[in-house]
């Protein structure tokens, strides 16, 4: 059986290693000059491994997508941690009571830790919502406050708009963190490719069934397959026959600093502050050592597929109901299709992790094959 897979990011690599595991010969075509997507990373000539798309930490709570994962390459053990800058002040996000005793003085910060643990379970995730709720004043000025500081701006900067043009679900996660756990993901697995995510993506695509493609685009390499598995844009597919699908992408501007190190920490937010959303800095990831340090600050902007530039790619698909609803014009469309399969951020319009992206291939393939 000869299988086509459209796109060698992780959900194209990981169902392509799968089918060639199954003893099936597949070939891999992707439009870039590189495998591994967004996730792409490169050593630059000071020997630190910068990642082009945007800071990428893999993280999982599934065993099962842990021990696929490490078979191609062996990861470090990074935790992510992201700071803010909250009135001057560099301080830990999600907000926690770390986050509470850094920003307000240290009476009130206490009284709102108290008022917290009385209404709400330690260690757990309570959205700002949930304190409007209750009759109590220093709670509704801890929701207005988190929400203007740490969500308002900073979301009106990613999405272009103001949050109440945003999916209400998107407002209603956010988090006050009524824990001292200063890290951004709590997953059980967490960490870095040591070698980076390329070598990765190249590791899990060498393999004598398959055949990989680059700089090749599949509407200039149509055959014919027995299956073909599509990681791009769903609307692409269809030749845009109900319209495009709205994405934001973001614009990274690189910049070398003759410094070790530019900022305390990878990654570091600006919510209120400049037109930039964050600032990365890569060297934290792998300690990787140099008298030098590249950071990049990452502008969010609207993907235009005029646009001629090698950022402006597709990356959030935009939360709101008529952008689901044209989706699912396209969702009902692909399901005419015989053998042919959509998956990944673009195929699924619908922000994946790397792991979910992973987990998706191996449910599609378990499905496609125990069917």
């Amino acid at each position: 059986m000869k299988n086509l897979v459209v796109g060698a990011g992780f959900s194209g690599a990981a169902l392509s290693r799968l089918l060639a595991e199954a003893d099936e010969e597949v070939i891999v075509i992707d439009k870039k000059n590189h495998v591994a997507g967004n996730s792409y990373d490169y050593k630059d000539e000071n020997g630190i491994m910068v990642h082009k798309y945007g800071s990428h930490i893999f993280h999982t709570n599934s065993e099962k997508v842990w021990k696929f994962i490490c078979k191609f390459g062996d990861f470090n053990q990074y935790m992510h941690k992201v700071y803010a800058v909250i009135d001057g002040i560099e301080t830990t996000i999600p907000f926690n009571f770390n986050t509470l005793y850094n920003v307000f003085p240290e009476t009130l910060a206490k009284r709102l830790e108290e008022k917290l643990l009385d209404n709400f379970k330690y260690n757990s995730k309570v959205p700002v919502l949930e304190f409007l709720k209750q009759n109590d004043k220093d709670l509704k000025f801890l929701a207005d406050y988190v929400y203007e500081k740490v969500f308002l701006h900073y979301t009106t900067k990613q999405w272009g708009v103001n949050p109440t043009g945003v999916d209400g679900a998107v407002t209603a996660r956010v988090p006050v963190y009524l824990s001292k756990d200063n890290r951004y993901f709590q997953d059980k697995y967490q960490g870095i490719p040591l070698n980076g995510y390329t070598v990765l993506v190249e590791t899990m695509l060498k393999h004598h069934k398959i055949k990989l493609l680059l700089n090749t685009d599949y509407k200039d390499y149509k055959g014919h397959y027995d299956r073909i598995f599509y990681t791009g844009s769903i609307d692409e597919y269809f030749d845009y026959k109900f319209g495009r699908l709205p994405y934001r992408s973001v614009n990274f501007k690189f910049e070398t600093k003759e410094c070790e190190f530019y900022q305390q920490n990878s990654v570091i937010n600006y919510p209120c502050n400049y037109d930039f959303t964050r600032i990365h800095e890569f060297k934290h990831y792998l300690n990787d050592k140099s008298d030098k340090t590249v950071i990049a600050k990452e502008y969010s902007e609207n993907f235009d597929p005029d646009k001629k530039d090698c950022n402006n790619e597709r990356y959030y698909p935009v939360p709101k109901d008529e952008n689901t609803a044209l989706y699912n014009k396209y969702f009902e469309e692909a399901k005419k299709l015989k053998n042919v399969y959509f998956l990944g951020r673009l195929g699924d319009y619908r922000y994946y992790d790397m792991d979910k992206a992973v987990l998706r291939a191996i449910e599609l393939f378990e499905e496609v094959f125990n069917a």
